[in-house]
């Protein structure tokens, strides 16, 4: 490394090493970490690369941040955040992601004060020099320990996964992708470039990201308005045939009375019409019985006369 350059880096701040950290008090560490900066300087940092640098990062972290919310598990996950390992340059991922970590929000991640390192980082590249992704941040993650290392390279769709292959090794392995596929054993994810995005796979299942999820619900929504509109019609044709069937019940029961009105009113007129001519029989039988009786006698008083 040429002077200058070695310069430079002894001018950025730094993070103790492990020896000076363990010498220290707990008022020390909590000012060490309190004075370390919260961002990083422009010579750091690479030249803004616009929204197709943008919009990768914050989809992957989108699709991640909903993951691991539904798997509710406790994890970190970082944007251009500055990282200090002990006695390192301090740098800041476009993504990093630390499991069984509390989420709250964070200016910086001190390694000897959150009591572990990172677990995974991407690092998305468009354009400038690659080197500083593919060459040297291959060397500085493995030399620090982060288990998994991942470069989307958007300007060339290409995926590059790069893993530890033990606890103690400081150089990484290539990770060989399976089918286009490459498994991050850190995420239990596997990770893809599909239709030019960068995508996060959990099984079969595809991992949206937050407009994808809001076009689900919105599909979702309107399926279910829709749904609810036929349900509604549905109802009010049940309605509508309940109305008809009570007033059709109504009027066959109204003729139903009116027949039985007017049976019962034909049976009393048969009864009145038997009843009278009942009595008519019986005058007439109480006459011919009377003119019976007269003409016996005018027979007995023709007799006598005789």
């Amino acid at each position: 490394m040429a002077r200058d350059e070695r310069e430079r880096e002894d001018a950025y701040p730094r993070a103790p090493s492990r020896e000076a950290w363990a010498r220290m008090s707990e008022a020390e560490r909590a000012r060490v970490v309190d004075e370390l900066p919260g961002e990083v300087t422009w010579d750091e940092m690479a030249m803004p690369e616009g929204d197709l640098h943008s919009q990768a990062k914050m989809g992957a972290l989108q699709a991640l941040k909903g993951y691991f919310s539904r798997q509710r598990r406790r994890v970190y996950l970082g944007s251009e955040l500055p990282v200090y390992y002990p006695a390192e340059r301090r740098f800041a991922p476009d993504l990093v992601v630390v499991l069984d970590a509390e989420a709250h929000p964070r200016s910086k991640w001190v390694v000897s004060h959150e009591g572990k390192g990172l677990d995974w980082v991407l690092e998305v590249h468009v354009g400038g020099d690659r080197k500083k992704d593919a060459e040297y941040n291959v060397k500085r993650y493995a030399r620090v320990g982060i288990p998994e290392y991942f470069i989307y390279d958007r300007a060339r769709q290409r995926l590059y996964g790069y893993r530890l292959p033990s606890p103690e090794a400081r150089e990484y392995v290539p990770i060989t992708p399976e089918r286009g596929r490459y498994s991050s054993e850190v995420l239990g994810l596997e990770l893809e470039i599909e239709e030019g995005r960068l995508r996060f796979w959990a099984g079969s299942a595809l991992l949206l990201e937050y407009e994808e999820l809001i076009d689900r619900m919105q599909e979702s929504m309107a399926g279910l308005q829709q749904r609810a509109d036929e349900e509604a019609q549905q109802l009010a044709e049940a309605e509508r045939l309940r109305q008809e069937t009570e007033r059709r019940l109504a009027e066959e029961m109204q003729r139903l009375a009116e027949e039985t009105q007017r049976r019962e009113e034909e049976t009393q007129r048969l009864a009145e019409e038997t009843r009278r001519r009942e009595e008519e029989t019986r005058r007439r039988e109480e006459l011919e019985r009377r003119l019976a009786e007269s003409q016996a006698e005018l027979e007995r008083l023709r007799q006598r006369r005789e």
